[in-house]
């Protein structure tokens, strides 16, 4: 792992607010792993916002992507795109699916956030539950049809969507085995075993002003890491 995270001096590289378990990073790590786009990892503490990143973006959520010129980019799927316009070896941009996202972003992450957290949203779980199945109903149809959201193999609109689909998964383990959903639980189980999403998924202390630059390679990382070190 010293290859591919390190901390040490280093010329200007982007700067990425991140947090670990957050869907919106997630899919901006995987797209700048795959990308092989070198950064400076600074991970937060949701209580404890760091300054420096609520001045780069006020809004005060993560992933927030600082440029060497400046340039703030704090939308996670504009980051994705991107990382994926500097580089694409894995074809992901052809396989993106816009309308598709703004469904997993829109209806199914309200769903979800109603379903997992009901008591902050006065809200029906089970409704909300019943309403997201609905959702992955139509993402089972797809990866049945075609191997993947996109196309046979992974692309931009399978990143942007699996982080949200794990969550969700993971709200009732148990219940989520129960449901016929049988080539997406294979497409989610293939996605989370993998050395990239292992890789993203890596575990560092929340980052202070103090400390020595955190420099990720993630290509290095996914070459390094065994799937079973991605964690929860």
């Amino acid at each position: 792992m010293a290859s591919s995270t390190t901390a040490r001096l280093s010329p200007v590289l982007p700067v990425l607010y991140s947090f670990r378990r957050c869907p919106y990073a997630m899919r901006a790590r995987l797209a700048l792993a795959v990308s092989g786009t070198e950064v400076e990892l600074r991970e937060i503490k949701l209580s404890a916002k760091p300054e420096a990143m609520l001045a780069a973006s006020p809004k005060g959520t993560v992933p927030v992507l600082v440029l060497p010129d400046g340039t703030v980019i704090e939308q996670s799927i504009d980051i994705m795109r991107q990382a994926l316009a500097w580089h694409d070896p894995e074809g992901w941009l052809g396989r993106d699916d816009p309308a598709l996202i703004a469904a997993n972003d829109g209806p199914f992450k309200s769903d979800l956030d109603r379903y997992k957290y009901p008591e902050r949203h006065d809200a029906d779980a089970g409704l909300h539950r019943a309403s997201g199945l609905a959702f992955l109903q139509q993402l089972d149809r797809l990866v049945a049809a075609k191997g993947n959201l996109g196309g046979a193999a992974p692309g931009l609109a399978d990143a942007a969507i699996v982080p949200f689909v794990r969550q969700f998964a993971a709200v009732d383990a148990e219940w989520f085995a129960e449901q016929p959903l049988d080539s997406l639980k294979r497409w989610l189980a293939d996605y989370l075993a993998s050395p990239l999403f292992a890789a993203i998924m890596l575990r560092v202390s929340p980052w202070s002003p103090a400390d020595v630059p955190l420099v990720v390679n993630w290509r290095e990382a996914a070459a390094a890491i065994t799937p079973s070190d991605g964690g929860a």
